[in-house]
């Protein structure tokens, strides 16, 4: 089976596709790649940053890699331990490197590894970037071509790798994003659940440096992150929940598996979705911070940032799923905020890179700012006039692989007139096909590109009309994959 990247790398099942060969092989097409770019110092050599996560043989895989670029005259800062997505890309930035490999399946089930290749900006590598490593990787292939490798204590003894803490580089660059002498103030207890994945620890340490009291939940080393899938949606939190239901916690704060997510619960155990979270975010940016920008959602992302952006004077750029599509906008634009359904958030300032840690302390500072709970404030947004009440759900079916194009082609081809008894207003195929609603109510579907699974959303004004969405939508993906098989 050929290496494909998907809209956030490479991942695959591990030990089937996931093998320390096919590792390799993918790590020599990074190198060959890398070295045919103009370098980034005529001072300092070549260098890419090299991280993971706790998944299974994360950080013998990452070795695996450093070997390879060692051997191909490349210098290597590879992590001491697991680490986050963001801070390895945001180590990229502060060193200076042309890149970087992370070594994670972020979200996906344990059976999964994968590899993110992040450009020299600290974001993702661009489609047209990985494209090019996927064709390196066939072009050697045909060649017959192997990857070089330096054995990793001769890689160490002359220099080629160098093990290195990303933390303090990183802890410097949030002080200057987050107020931490609010949260100071505030005194806050705080629990984080790190949901076993690369989150751990480093998002209890600078809590604890704003003097917040932190519990951490799910922190111990458990590659199989015993046997849950670790995305912080409602379904896979009931431990964190449960931690909150003793009253004793002013937020609950959950990252997933590289901590490039985040999602939080409320005192009385209510799930604040990422919609939920980039509005309230937008809100203290603007209103709080006094700060001006435009602001970037995904298809698959609520309406109240539109209502929100709409009522401040600010643009919405809306983009195909995938916090790379993001990127190449902070990257261009004056973005204020940028992010996806699934809670990858970034902030102008920060690293074109979705990021957990930053937000949960931004999230924070907001509780401490305003002194009330993410519940309440949500339930505040929602009162104002010019948002208004929006519920929001998905549902994740498994499916054999098939041809995205045919499905997309298939719901444009017999579109319904109504959903829930709306009438259809618009239909986009920027990714997938979302049916928008006359009262600002919309269906989505589209298929994951990390894994086999088909994707239904749907927002509304209700939460009986979210129900009859995610059915009715239900029905037309089924009609069409059963066209598919015929």
């Amino acid at each position: 089976m050929p290496i494909k990247f998907g809209t956030d790398g490479w991942r695959a099942v591990i030990s089937e596709e996931f093998t320390f060969e096919n590792v390799r092989k993918v790590a020599q097409a990074i190198a060959d790649y890398t070295l045919t770019q103009p370098p980034m110092s005529n001072l300092q050599p070549t260098s890419l940053v090299v991280g993971f996560d706790t998944r299974f043989l994360s950080d013998r895989y990452a070795v695996a890699v450093a070997e390879v670029l060692a051997a191909n005259d490349i210098q290597v800062w590879l992590a001491k331990g697991d680490a986050p997505t963001p801070m390895i890309s945001y180590a990229i930035v502060e060193k200076g490197a042309a890149g970087g490999v992370m070594i994670t399946a972020s979200h996906n089930p344990p059976r999964y590894n994968g590899i993110k290749l992040k450009a020299s900006y600290g974001g993702g590598a661009t489609s047209e970037v990985a494209k090019t490593v996927e064709q390196r990787i066939r072009d050697n292939h045909a060649a017959g071509r192997t990857p070089q490798v330096l054995a990793y204590a001769k890689a160490v003894e002359a220099g080629m790798i160098s093990r290195f803490d990303p933390l303090p580089a990183y802890r410097d660059h949030v002080r200057k994003l987050v107020d931490f002498e609010a949260i100071r103030r505030a005194e806050l207890s705080v629990v984080v659940d790190a949901m076993y994945g690369a989150g751990r620890i480093h998002l209890r340490r600078l809590l604890e440096e704003a003097d917040c009291r932190v519990v951490e939940l799910r922190n111990e080393m458990n590659p199989g992150f015993n046997g849950i899938h670790p995305e912080p949606i409602a379904r896979h939190l009931h431990p964190l929940a449960a931690e909150m239901a003793t009253g004793r916690y002013r937020v609950g704060l959950a990252t997933d598996g590289d901590a490039d997510r985040i999602g939080a619960v409320d005192p009385d155990g209510r799930f604040i979705d990422p919609h939920s979270i980039m509005a309230l975010l937008l809100v203290s940016l603007v209103e709080d911070g006094g700060r001006r920008g435009s602001v970037v959602k995904t298809v698959s992302t609520t309406q109240m940032l539109n209502r929100l952006a709409d009522h401040y004077g600010l643009a919405v750029h809306e983009t195909p799923v995938g916090f790379n599509h993001i990127a190449d906008l902070m990257l261009a634009n004056d973005v204020l905020i940028g992010g996806e359904e699934s809670g990858g958030i970034s902030i102008g300032g920060h690293i074109p890179e979705g990021d957990g840690i930053l937000m949960g302390l931004l999230l924070v500072e907001l509780i401490a700012k305003r002194g009330k709970t993410l519940g309440a404030l949500v339930d505040e947004l929602m009162a104002r006039p010019y948002v208004g009440t929006f519920y929001y759900a998905r549902d994740d079916r498994g499916v054999t692989p098939f041809d995205k194009a045919t499905l997309v082609r298939g719901l444009l081809s017999a579109p319904p007139q109504s959903l829930a008894g709306q009438p259809i207003a618009q239909i986009s195929d920027r990714d997938g096909v979302k049916y928008i609603l006359d009262d600002g109510s919309w269906l989505l579907i589209r298929p994951s590109g990390t894994e086999p699974v088909l994707r239904i959303y749907a927002e509304a004004r209700s939460e009986e009309a979210v129900q009859t969405l995610l059915e009715e939508g239900g029905v037309l993906a089924e009609a069409q994959l059963a066209a598919l098989v015929r």
